[in-house]
């Protein structure tokens, strides 16, 4: 039998589901030992430090996870750095095939005036922080101002908006960060604006997020009926129409048409309005938008402009990769071929293609990736894997550790009545992984 090691390069939905299709590509003359390796103490990537706390559905997938763990083969080196404690080459020569499926967690820049001002922030911080990312609990998020602005027009963006415009108290029985919830329940933000610089044919919502918009309990969600109204009329024209893109314009109708509670707080959906410059003494007082229009299936200025008065803006219009020495970034995205980088070095999920899809994307791309690397391994090579490259001494979060810290966090929930409290401190993540 040909046993082939592989090393998986982060410890998230990629990750995972490339794990899977080797296991599942496994057969009477061929397995795969799989080495995964996370810079964190803890796996599961963006389904622990991304998803939103309000979103306990979408996190039950890590449940998927844990089964993938346990089959043989299988390894966790957490608390592991590439290009801090090994190198890329050094990875290469000891494995038959290395798969980065490191995501992309590099806010993207809107490029305009003012973007430097304090509170101006990226979702890519503010993301983790209420997420209890260990590397985003200093975070400075100011919440003295009554009117918060966000920019972007997905599902980042939404749920950046939403956990600013809730009550938190419906956070309560959330897996939110302690130190996130402390802060909100002093916020003064009383109205959230969701600003997106293309019409709402363009919006990159799901339906599934606009329709939990209205059960907010203590917010009222607004959209302007005849920026739909228009929107409908402008793909009236095409020929056929998307399922998805019918969906979402039917979710912002019903949002728009839905009964207000008449309470404090509110949330807003602006549709074409392009950010072109923040204002503000050091600290954000003012955005400045142009107001665009749709001619001809392309959005241009009107060269009208109006501003919106807040303390706080968040920018939520992609992520970019980050470069590590070893590998090239192009348009954000690790450079590749249909997943191949160079040698025997593959990429898959955000990484690969960027920061597009749901979850289950990972699944399908990370099937072809795997695919392709089969099809080009040769003879298996004869390797410690990562054991021999670590220093001695290194402390590894192995699944055993990992299944501690999990463990300690459940119960800590189960005595706060919520899923689980997170520890955010590595220095105590890695001492309840060594707990006995």
């Amino acid at each position: 039998m040909l046993n082939y090691r592989i090393a998986i390069v982060g410890a998230g939905p990629a990750g995972y589901f490339t794990a899977q299709s080797f296991q599942n590509a496994q057969s009477d003359d061929l397995s795969f030992t799989i080495d995964m390796i996370e810079r964190l103490p803890t796996p599961w990537g963006l389904v622990r430090s991304g998803v939103a706390p309000d979103h306990p559905k979408i996190k039950t997938v890590s449940k998927v996870f844990e089964k993938i763990a346990k089959e043989p083969g299988f390894r966790l080196f957490a608390n592991v750095e590439l290009g801090k404690d090994f190198s890329l080459k050094d990875l290469r020569d000891q494995y038959d095939a290395v798969v980065l499926a490191t995501g992309a967690s590099k806010g993207r820049k809107l490029g305009i005036p003012g973007e430097n001002l304090t509170n101006s922030l990226s979702a890519a911080d503010f993301v983790p922080w209420y997420n209890a990312h260990p590397d985003y609990v200093d975070l400075k998020v100011d919440l003295i101002s009554d009117t918060a602005v966000v920019i972007g027009a997905g599902n980042v963006a939404m749920d950046v908006a939403r956990i600013l415009a809730i009550d938190p108290t419906e956070l309560y029985p959330t897996d939110v960060a302690d130190h996130a919830l402390a802060k909100l329940k002093q916020s003064n933000i009383r109205t959230v604006i969701i600003c997106g610089r293309r019409g709402p044919e363009h919006a990159a919502f799901t339906a599934p997020e606009l329709r939990d918009l209205p059960k907010l309990e203590n917010t009222d969600v607004y959209i302007d009926s005849k920026q739909i109204q228009d929107a409908e009329s402008r793909i009236a024209a095409l020929s056929e129409i998307e399922k998805d893109l019918k969906n979402n314009l039917e979710a912002m109708k019903l949002i728009a048409e839905y009964p207000k509670k008449g309470v404090e707080r509110k949330l807003e959906i602006k549709f074409l309005a392009a950010p072109i410059e923040f204002k503000g003494n050091n600290k954000i007082e003012e955005v400045i938008f142009t107001q665009n229009k749709v001619e001809n299936g392309k959005v241009v200025s009107s060269g009208e402009k109006f501003s919106v008065k807040c303390g706080l803006v968040i920018s939520a219009i992609g992520y970019d990769s980050v470069e590590y020495p070893g590998i090239t970034i192009e348009n954000g995205r690790i450079n590749n071929i249909a997943g191949h980088v160079e040698h025997n070095i593959y990429t898959t999920g955000w990484a690969k293609r960027g920061p597009t899809g749901v979850i289950g994307t990972n699944k399908s791309d990370s099937t072809d990736v795997v695919e392709l690397i089969i099809k080009n391994l040769k003879e298996p090579k004869l390797s410690e894997g990562i054991t021999s490259l670590l220093k001695s001494g290194h402390e590894v979060i192995d699944q055993l550790a990992w299944e501690k810290i999990n463990a300690s966090e459940v119960i800590s929930g189960e005595i706060a009545g919520k899923p689980r409290v997170k520890e955010v401190d590595w220095k105590r993540l890695i001492s309840l992984g060594r707990s006995s």
